[in-house]
């Protein structure tokens, strides 16, 4: 029995060791960021920005490599059953860390028991824009609308269990109106939808919005903030526009698979938070209407928590399922 115990400690001892050399010597290859968003996106922008610093910082390549496919839950089960060992990332956002435990019946990963938190990238409330070419000039001018035409209305989101998607939602549950959704993959075509005027309305990030809004195509009528977002003080809240209260804000984080050395977690946080706050990564950041993030792997893991907590009796209630 002795000999047993006196084994097994020296295997746990020896663990240990290979865990802790393991993570003084990352990284000694390319480390790859998986983003569950489309090239050109509110993730991919940050994404490549900060995947730029960690080059310097790391010594080493950070390949980006863009996963969208169902609303990024893809990219995220990937990851959670990829070696811990560091080199491989996963950038995604409220939809398949808060969102999808409620919205699909089977997924291919638990975010609390398969990925450990790093760090809270940034994030932004989604803006509510409406086609030129509907006429619609406010957020009531949108719910009247809808009341008057119910199914005739479409909207577009950034994918099935995206935030967009669940924020026009509750919307409509708020308002007790009914307007058709119109899935896209990736926020870029989703815009590209509703400048064109194939949808009438959609919530998306702001920074996919304003090409859009400047050549006259698309009207930004409210934000989904409770309150007005400091980057975009002339846009009004949709709380402020005949739904008290009203609040959805998009997030979104770096994770690494669950067993990740902790000494490997704790670096990349440094490293990202750094890379946040360099002045030509905040630039690029406000610049497309992003708030940048920051803070320690805890504090992330406490936010998504607490979204789940928050939006899974939401998603309950509209009835919203993806499987």
């Amino acid at each position: 029995m002795r000999s047993a115990v006196r084994l097994a400690i020296a295997l746990a001892l020896a663990a240990f060791a290979a865990a802790a050399a393991t993570a003084q010597s990352w990284p000694q290859k390319p480390v790859r960021l998986v983003v569950s968003g489309v090239a050109g996106g509110s993730l991919d922008i940050p994404a490549r920005a900060v995947a730029e610093k960690l080059r310097e910082r790391l010594g080493q390549p950070v390949i980006v490599e863009n996963r969208p496919t169902a609303g990024g839950t893809v990219a995220v089960g990937e990851v959670a059953k990829a070696a811990p060992d560091g080199y491989t990332l996963i950038y995604s956002f409220n939809g398949p860390l808060a969102y999808a435990p409620f919205l699909y019946s089977k997924l291919s990963y638990d975010v609390q028991k398969d990925l450990t938190p790093v760090i809270l990238m940034g994030g932004q409330p989604f803006v509510l824009g409406v086609s030129a070419a509907s006429g619609i000039a406010s957020v009531k001018e949108l719910i009247e609308a809808a009341r008057k035409q119910p199914g005739k209305l479409n909207y577009s989101s950034l994918g099935n269990g995206s935030g967009s998607h669940l924020t026009m939602e509750l919307l409509k549950s708020e308002a007790k109106v009914f307007m058709i959704h119109i899935p896209y993959n990736g926020a870029v075509p989703a815009a590209t939808a509703l400048a064109s005027g194939d949808v009438q309305a959609a919530f998306l990030p702001p920074a996919v919005m304003l090409p859009h809004v400047q050549s006259g195509r698309v009207k930004l009528i409210g934000m989904s903030s409770v309150k007005r977002f400091p980057l975009m003080p002339e846009v009004p809240a949709v709380a402020e526009s005949g739904l008290p209260g009203f609040d959805s804000d998009g997030w979104n984080g770096i994770l690494v698979p669950a067993g990740t050395p902790r000494e490997i977690v704790v670096r990349l946080n440094r490293e990202i938070n750094d890379a946040l706050a360099a002045p030509d990564v905040r630039e690029i950041l406000v610049r497309n209407r992003i708030q940048a993030g920051g803070g320690t792997p805890e504090e992330f893991g406490a936010l998504i928590a607490r979204e789940s907590k928050k939006w899974g009796p939401v998603i309950a209630f509209t009835g919203a399922r993806l499987d």
